[in-house]
């Protein structure tokens, strides 16, 4: 009988283990997805800034508001390198913010392919989002600051405006939002003996 219990107490430490290692390497996975997304995102907003400043580009409110929604990604895939442990949480975040970013990228290449048939960013009564990027633009001027109007396609490549690519990387930051969330949380502590 105590050889029996032997082997049990020997197959429950290894099992142990073993979803101390299942639960290792998930975390290392959505430590890599994390901080593929910051990179992505950071990735984004600097090749927005140096594309502005290299092709003396104005950016516009809408723009600027969608550089801000990369770094607020980068951010949380950050904290979801660091506590991968609320991935579930982090991906929710980063899925309502790329949600908002395919959004404001849609709504700034409508204005831009129908700029006749809207109401132009930056004319008129300031919105919520036009107050914020101004208050930033006071704050740290060469990362938010608005010049530009949002109906003007500066720069194409491929036939799509920044805004058009702006919103297809949006969507792929969803797409992954989406898969992490439906991804099974980390298997739950073995029990202490």
């Amino acid at each position: 009988m105590r050889k029996y219990a032997r082997v049990a107490s020997a197959l429950a430490l290894g099992a142990g283990y073993s979803l101390y290692r299942a639960r290792d390497v998930k975390s290392s996975v959505l430590r890599a997805i994390f901080g593929g997304l910051a990179t992505f995102a950071v990735g984004l907003t600097a090749t927005a800034v140096i594309a502005g400043e290299w092709l003396r580009l104005q950016a516009c409110p809408l723009c600027i508001f969608q550089r801000l929604l990369y770094l607020l990604i980068a951010f949380l895939a950050l904290a979801g390198v660091l506590l991968p442990v609320w991935s579930r949480l982090w991906s929710g975040l980063i899925g309502l913010l790329a949600v908002s970013g395919v959004a404001t990228a849609a709504y700034q290449s409508w204005l831009q392919y129908a700029p006749e048939a809207s109401r132009e960013c930056g004319l008129g009564e300031p919105t919520l989002i036009e107050q914020l990027v101004n208050w930033l633009g006071m704050l740290w001027p060469k990362l938010f600051m608005a010049t530009g109007f949002c109906s003007s396609k500066e720069w194409e490549i491929f036939g799509l405006s920044m805004a058009n690519w702006s919103g297809l990387g949006f969507l792929g930051i969803l797409i992954v939002s989406v898969g992490l969330l439906n991804c099974r949380s980390a298997p739950a502590d073995f029990p202490s003996r």
